[in-house]
């Protein structure tokens, strides 16, 4: 337990009157079976603001217990429920109010989103916000549109396809873009007719439990939607081996993600994972200079480098190398560290303190095997808060400990390269394959390098564009399944054949 919360210091920036009076209204419960319950343990958590590392709200602790009555709820709203039955004209319907209602309420959940994230209220209202409006009209197309198939057969038998839901899907978001996360895997699975449990990240849970409270006004059944906050041991590693669970849908980490799939295996339940990243950046001697400079600043520094397919690794021609790093380097200089709810502010704190503990320790890392941070490279110079300088090593080789791991924190390692064949070889050199970007006038050498590059996405003359209508997933560790676009629908349903004796 938690001390209460001293909500307007904690929540200082933020102008929403709906935002401060969810905060004020006392612990944050869990969503079961369309009520809001405190934990069977009775235990609460603290949600922090992490530009002043003050306590934003008290967090229901949800475990093992309350998992299996999120997947009890569920099950029961699937098997006896309306919503597998429902017309797929209404689930249309019920989509499309969720996606306006988190535009009618999109002040407050930009500045929710920024309180408990850290990231600024520049990216929360034009990134964040609109884009998981954007996804959930997306999918509302899709009810209407999930088609079996007739095959051809001897004129005895007709033989046709069922395309039907997969059922209880546990879904376990990250802290990075908490609202966005969530509508990339809540979307999809209704819009096929599935059940929801869903376990926010417990460094973020404000904008999820926001968001059941908009399902319920929109008029999702009871048990359809569950929202279980809690700890990743304990509510998601419940959550990923419970028995009962039909799929289980997972972005974080390579590390937890490969602790989510051995959990899975108790009843073979369908895994799809969207893991880390440590993605190429490739600048060519005849990129347009400024706007691949522009584009790898973006690719970095958004979100303050928490970005799973952030662009850490920046790729440079050899001939170039200097000028190139020397732009990047001024224009990261640039870059307004400081209150996110400053309009000016074009960079907030990292999430956590364990998260600024982390990225510290790679910038240490860094330095110790002999690359140099031509910009940054230390803490921010802020009383309170997470705060990390934009930093720009170069002189880095791509065994150095900060071109192998990833960081998730702003910090751009630059390497040099010598032709398309070595860009190529040394982007490729890696565990991940979540994304790539190429940056060259010559369309020859675009499409030939995107095609040789291992990666789930791949960006040529830009960084970071996202559509609901493009799939988006990796490549090796950086996981499997594709999110978004059609290819999310393979994710939540599944395929029966039907043989008819005429």
């Amino acid at each position: 337990m938690g001390a209460t919360p001293q909500v307007e210091s904690a929540a200082r920036g933020a102008k929403s009157s709906s935002a401060i009076q969810f905060l004020k209204s006392g612990p944050k419960k869990l969503l079961i079976n369309g009520k809001w319950v405190p934990a069977k343990s009775g235990k609460t958590f603290e949600t922090i603001n992490p530009a002043n590392e003050e306590v934003l709200a008290l967090i229901a602790e949800g475990d093992k217990e309350d998992i299996n009555d999120a997947v009890k709820a569920a099950r029961k709203a699937y098997e006896e429920g309306k919503w597998p039955n429902m017309n797929p004209h209404q689930r249309t319907r019920l989509l499309l109010k969720i996606a306006d209602l988190i535009e009618k309420h999109g002040e407050e959940l930009a500045e929710l989103e920024t309180l408990d994230n850290g990231k600024t209220i520049f990216e929360s209202k034009n990134i964040d916000i609109p884009i998981a409006a954007e996804v959930f009209r997306y999918y509302a197309g899709w009810a209407t549109k999930i088609y079996g198939e007739t095959n051809p057969s001897e004129p005895s038998i007709f033989n046709f396809t069922l395309r039907e839901a997969v059922g209880v899907c546990g879904q376990i978001i990250p802290w990075n873009f908490p609202l966005l996360m969530a509508s990339w895997k809540i979307a999809p699975a209704l819009a096929c007719g599935n059940v929801v449990v869903l376990k926010p990240a417990e460094q973020t849970p404000l904008t999820a439990l926001r968001l059941g409270e908009l399902l319920l006004e929109a008029g999702i059944p009871d048990g359809v939607v569950n929202v279980v906050t809690g700890f990743g041991p304990t509510a998601g590693g419940a959550l990923a081996a419970h028995p009962d669970v039909d799929k289980v849908a997972f972005t974080g980490s390579g590390e937890v993600g490969k602790e989510i799939l051995r959990a899975s295996a108790g009843n073979l339940k369908r895994v799809s994972l969207e893991l880390g990243g440590k993605s190429p950046n490739i600048i060519f001697p005849d990129a347009d200079a400024p706007a691949a400079v522009f584009g790898s600043m973006m690719g970095i520094f958004m979100t303050q480098g928490q970005v799973c397919c952030a662009g850490s690794r920046v790729f440079v021609h050899e001939s170039m190398y200097d000028q190139f790093t020397d732009q990047l380097s001024q224009m990261a200089q640039g870059l307004t560290l400081g209150d996110p709810f400053d309009p000016n502010t074009r960079m907030g704190p990292l999430v956590s303190k364990e998260q600024h503990d982390r990225v510290l320790g790679y910038l240490k890392a860094g330095k110790d095997e002999g690359a140099k941070a031509k910009v940054g490279g230390e803490a921010g110079a802020m009383e309170k808060g997470y705060f990390v300088k934009p930093t720009v090593f170069v002189d880095v080789k791509n065994t150095m400990k900060i071109a192998r791991e990833e960081i998730f924190g702003p910090v751009a390692a630059a390497i040099p390269f010598k032709d398309e064949n070595d860009a190529v070889l040394q982007g490729n050199d890696t565990s991940y394959g979540l994304a790539a970007a190429v940056w060259t006038k010559d369309i020859s050498r675009a499409l030939t390098v995107a095609r040789r590059l291992k990666a789930g996405t791949v960006w040529i003359n830009c960084y970071g564009m996202l559509d609901p209508i493009s799939p988006f997933g990796g490549y090796k560790q950086s996981g499997f399944g594709r999110e978004l676009g059609k290819h999310a629908l393979e994710l939540y349903t599944q395929v029966k054949s039907v043989f008819a004796k005429l």
